[in-house]
C-alpha cells in the first residue's frame, strides 16, 4: 500500500498540465444523496429508539447498530460519489486504503450514537462532540479520496479544504440537535419533521464531500499525455453498493421500527401488569375495609359471617360443638355522650385488645358487628367452656381504663347460643344469642345468659302482639277503656274515674296493659295509644255529661316517652276541643320518674297543659324520687298514694306513719290526697281518720267498662247516708279481669293486684 503524493496549496505548479474537464455522474450523485439521506432518516430512527429503550443491553446494541448504520451510510455515499467522479484519465481505488477510511466513519459515527445516548448535554459538549466527529467525517473522506490512483497528482486548496471541515463539523452538529429534538414525540408531524430533517442531514453530508472535491485539482507531468479511461463499471458497481447499503439502512429501519411496536407491547403489557397490581392491591383494601373493622382491627359483620358459614359447614360434617356470644358494652353511650365520641372509640379499641386478650387462641374469631356490639365464635367440648370464657371477658372488662384524666371501669352484658342444640344455621345461631343478650341486659346488666326456648316463644310472641296491636290502633279495633271510681271522703259521692285500658285480644281474651304496654313502648307505639286513650276518654266524658254526670272528672295516664314530645300539649287541646268538653273535667296522671327524667323539659310541657284548664297529678307518690322540691316547682293538683303503702294496713305501723305524713305534707304544699289500691275497711276508715281527700281500688269498684258504669256510681253515691262503708258486689254484667298471662315465666312484666296503669 502506497500512498500518494498530495499538496495543499492556493497555487497550481507553472510546469504540468491542470485537468479541467472533470464531471459527476448525474445519476450516481443523485443515488449518493439518497443514501446519505436514509442514513440520516434510520440515525434518527434509532436514535429515538434509544431514547426509549429502559435495559442498558439494548440501549448498547442499538447504538451499535446506529453507528454502523451512520458510518455504512457516510461511508456508502463517499464512495459512490467518488465513483461519480468523472476525469479525462485512468482512475483506480486501492482497496486498504478504502476500508481504512470506513474505520474512521465508523469511529465517528459511534462517538456521535454515544453522545446521543446522554439524555442531557450543554450547548458546550454538543460543540466539542460536532468537531469530534466532522474531524473523523473529514478525515474519512479525504482517506477515501487517498485510494484514488492515477497518473495525475493531487492539489488541494486549502481554502475550500477548511470550508469542507467545517461544513462536516457543522453537518455534525445539526444532526447532534435534530436527533436530540426529535428523540421524543409521535404522530404525523413528528414524522414529517425527521423526513424533513433526513433531507437536511444528507444535504449537509453531501455538500462536504463535494466541497472537498471542489478542493482537488488534478496536474498531469509536463509533457505526459491524457490516457483515456478505459471502459469500467463504475456505475454498476455504485449503483451494486447503493442497493447493498440501503438494504442494511432498511433493515435497520424495519428493525427499529418493529423494536419500537414490540417495546409498545411490553410497555401495553407492563402497564396492564401494573393494572393488575393495583387491582389486586385495590381487591385487597376492598377486601380489608369489607371484613375489616377499621377502628379496632376486628373483623367485622361481613367477615364473620363468613368465617362462620366455614367453621359451620366443618362441625356439621365433622360433628363438634360451637358457641357464638353476642356482647354489648353496658351503657356505652353515656361514654360518647359525656366525654365525646373520640373518647369513645378510644374505649372501644381499649375494650376490643381486652376481648382479644381473653380467648384462648387465634381459632377463637373475634368481630366487632358495630357501635359497642362484639361477638365472639368458639369450638368447645363443653358448654362450660362458653361460660368460662364469658367470665374471664366479664372479669377482663372490670379492669380501670385511663381515659380522659379519669379511671373508668365498664361492665359487659353477655347471651350465648350453642350448636348444635340451639340451632342449626347462621342466623338462627346470631338470633338466638342476641336473645339471651337481651335476657342478660333485662335483668340488670353486666351477667350472662344462655339462649333458652321460651326466649324465642316469648321474642316470636311480641313479635306476633306488636303487629296485632299495630292493627288494633289502625283499625280501632278490640281497644276498650274501663273506668274505677275514685270517692271523694268529704263529699260521699265519685267525683273522679281512672281511665285503665285494656285489649279484646281476639285469641288471648281481654288482656290487661300490663301484656302490651312495655311491647308499645318498645315500638314507638306508645305515643298513638296515649293518644287513643286521651280521645276515647274525652268521647267517653261528652256521653256521661249526656247520662247528667256533668261534673266527673277523667283522670288519664300518660306515658314516660310521651312527655318528651312537644304536640303533647296541642293534643290535648284538640282532643277536648272535639269532643266538646270542659278542660277542668280532665286530670293528666304522670309518674315521678317520668318528671325527673328530663325535668326542665318536661315543667314547660306541663305548665302548658295547666294552662289548658287541665288538672295534674302526680302518680304512685312514694315509689320513686318522692323529692319535696320538685313538688314545689311542679304545676300539681293532685298526689296519688301508691297502693304499696296501703295493702299492708292497719298491720305495718310504719306503713301507717308513711302514709299519714305524706296526706299532711300535701295538704301542707295545697295538694288533694288519692290513695289507691284501698281494699279493706280498715284501711278506708284508717284514711277517713287522716284526712286522705280521695280514696280508689276493690272496696269501691272493680274497673268497669262505660256501658256498666252508671249502675256502679249510683250504687256507691246511695251509701253516703247508709251503714259504713261495705264492699260492693260487682255491678250486674260486671266480670273481674282475667287475662290470659302471655309471659308465664316472666314477673317482671306483671303489674299489681288490685290496680293496674295503663302506661308504666
Amino acid at each position: 500500500m502506497q500512498w500518494p503524493d498530495v499538496y495543499f496549496t492556493t497555487q497550481l505548479p507553472e510546469s504540468g498540465q491542470v485537468i479541467l474537464n472533470c464531471t459527476h455522474n448525474p445519476f450516481l450523485v443523485l443515488l449518493a444523496y439518497v443514501v446519505a439521506c436514509a442514513a440520516g432518516f434510520a440515525t434518527l430512527g434509532i436514535t429515538e429508539r434509544i431514547g426509549h429503550t429502559e435495559k442498558s443491553t439494548s440501549q448498547r446494541i442499538w447504538r451499535w447498530v446506529g453507528a454502523g448504520c451512520l458510518a455504512g451510510g457516510i461511508w456508502a455515499m463517499h464512495f459512490i460519489s467518488m465513483l461519480a467522479f468523472q476525469a479525462p484519465i485512468e482512475i483506480h481505488y486501492q482497496l486498504p486504503i478504502t476500508l481504512i477510511s470506513l474505520l474512521f466513519a465508523l469511529t465517528a459515527s459511534w462517538l456521535a450514537m454515544q453522545t446521543l445516548s446522554h439524555a442531557h448535554l450543554s450547548v458546550w459538549q454538543y460543540l466539542r462532540a460536532a468537531v469530534w466527529i466532522g474531524l473523523g467525517i473529514a478525515t474519512m473522506h479525504y482517506i477515501g479520496m487517498a485510494a484514488m490512483r492515477s497518473t495525475a497528482t493531487a492539489y488541494y486548496d486549502p481554502t475550500l479544504l477548511a470550508l469542507s471541515i467545517v461544513i462536516a463539523i457543522g453537518a455534525s452538529l445539526a444532526a447532534l440537535l435534530i436527533s436530540r429534538h426529535l428523540s421524543e414525540g409521535s404522530g404525523v408531524v413528528h414524522q414529517l419533521l425527521k423526513y424533513t430533517a433526513s433531507l437536511v442531514l444528507g444535504a449537509g453530508i453531501v455538500s462536504m464531500h463535494f466541497t472537498g472535491m471542489a478542493a482537488l485539482n488534478l496536474v498531469l507531468p509536463e509533457g505526459s499525455l491524457q490516457s483515456l479511461p478505459n471502459d469500467n463499471n463504475h456505475l454498476q458497481l455504485g449503483v451494486t453498493v447503493a442497493v447493498m447499503m440501503l438494504l442494511i439502512i432498511g433493515s435497520s429501519i424495519s428493525a427499529a421500527m418493529a423494536d419500537k411496536k414490540l417495546q409498545h407491547k411490553e410497555g401495553d403489557l407492563q402497564r396492564v401488569n401494573a393494572l393488575l397490581s393495583q387491582l389486586d392491591q385495590a381487591r385487597l383494601s376492598l377486601q380489608q375495609v369489607a371484613h375489616y373493622d377499621a377502628l379496632t382491627n376486628l373483623i367485622n359483620r361481613r367477615g364473620f359471617n363468613q368465617l362462620f358459614a366455614e367453621k359451620l359447614s366443618e362441625k356439621t360434617n365433622e360433628g363438634g360443638m360451637l358457641a357464638v356470644m353476642f356482647l354489648d358494652i353496658d351503657h356505652f353511650k353515656r361514654i360518647n355522650d359525656s366525654l365525646g365520641h373520640d373518647a369513645g372509640d378510644l374505649m372501644l379499641k381499649v375494650l376490643a385488645s381486652h376481648i382479644k386478650s381473653s380467648v384462648r387462641s387465634h381459632e377463637d374469631v373475634v368481630a366487632r358487628f358495630g357501635g359497642d356490639e362484639f361477638c365472639i365464635l368458639i369450638g368447645l367440648h363443653d358448654p362450660e367452656e362458653a361460660r368460662h370464657m364469658a367470665q374471664r371477658i366479664m372479669l377482663k372488662m372490670k379492669e380501670p381504663i385511663e381515659l380522659a384524666g379519669r379511671s373508668m371501669v365498664m361492665t359487659t352484658s353477655i347471651g350465648i347460643s350453642l350448636f348444635p342444640q340451639d340451632g342449626k344455621t347462621c342466623e338462627e345461631l346470631l338470633k338466638n344469642a342476641d336473645l339471651a343478650l337481651y335476657q342478660s341486659k333485662g335483668n340488670g346488666r353486666n351477667g350472662l345468659h344462655f339462649f333458652s326456648p321460651h326466649l324465642k316463644a316469648r321474642a316470636t310472641l311480641e313479635l306476633q302482639v306488636e303487629e296485632e296491636l299495630r292493627h288494633a290502633l289502625r283499625n280501632d279495633d278490640g281497644l276498650l277503656l274501663f273506668y274505677q271510681p275514685i270517692y271523694d271522703l268529704k263529699t260521699g259521692q265519685v267525683t273522679k274515674l281512672e281511665a285503665l285500658i285494656r285489649w279484646q285480644h281476639p285469641v288471648h281474651g281481654l288482656l290487661a296493659p300490663d301484656r302490651f304496654i312495655a311491647i308499645a313502648e318498645a315500638n314507638g307505639l306508645i305515643a298513638e295509644l296515649d293518644n287513643w286513650v286521651l280521645r276515647q276518654a274525652c268521647e267517653d266524658l261528652g256521653e256521661l255529661s249526656r247520662q247528667g254526670c256533668e261534673e266527673l272528672k277523667i283522670a288519664v295516664n300518660c306515658s314516660p316517652l310521651n312527655l318528651a314530645r312537644e304536640d303533647l300539649a296541642n293534643e290535648i287541646e284538640q282532643a277536648l276541643r272535639i269532643c266538646g268538653v270542659a278542660p277542668q273535667r280532665l286530670e293528666l296522671e304522670v309518674t315521678e320518674n317520668a318528671l325527673m327524667g328530663n325535668l326542665t323539659d318536661t315543667l314547660a310541657l306541663l305548665r302548658q297543659s295547666r294552662a289548658l284548664g287541665v288538672s295534674l297529678s302526680i302518680d304512685d307518690f312514694g315509689t320513686g324520687y318522692s323529692s319535696l322540691a320538685y313538688l314545689k316547682r311542679l304545676p300539681l293538683n293532685t298526689l296519688k298514694i301508691d297502693r304499696s303503702f296501703i295493702q299492708d294496713i292497719p298491720r305495718a305501723t310504719q306503713d301507717m306513719e308513711i302514709v299519714q305524713a305524706i296526706i299532711a305534707m300535701a295538704h301542707t304544699l295545697h295538694l288533694q290526697v288519692v290513695t289507691e289500691g284501698v281494699e279493706t275497711f280498715e284501711q278506708y276508715d284508717f284514711l277517713e281518720r287522716q284526712g286522705c281527700d280521695f280514696v280508689q281500688g276493690y272496696l269501691l269498684s272493680r274497673p268497669v267498662p262505660l256501658a256498666e258504669l252508671r249502675p256502679v256510681l249510683n250504687e256507691i253515691n246511695q251509701r253516703k247516708h247508709a251503714c259504713p262503708v261495705s264492699p260492693l258486689p260487682l255491678a250486674r254484667g260486671t266480670f273481674a279481669l282475667a287475662s290470659t298471662d302471655l309471659f308465664p315465666k316472666t314477673p317482671a312484666l306483671h303489674a299489681g293486684a288490685s290496680v293496674v296503669r295503663p302506661i308504666r
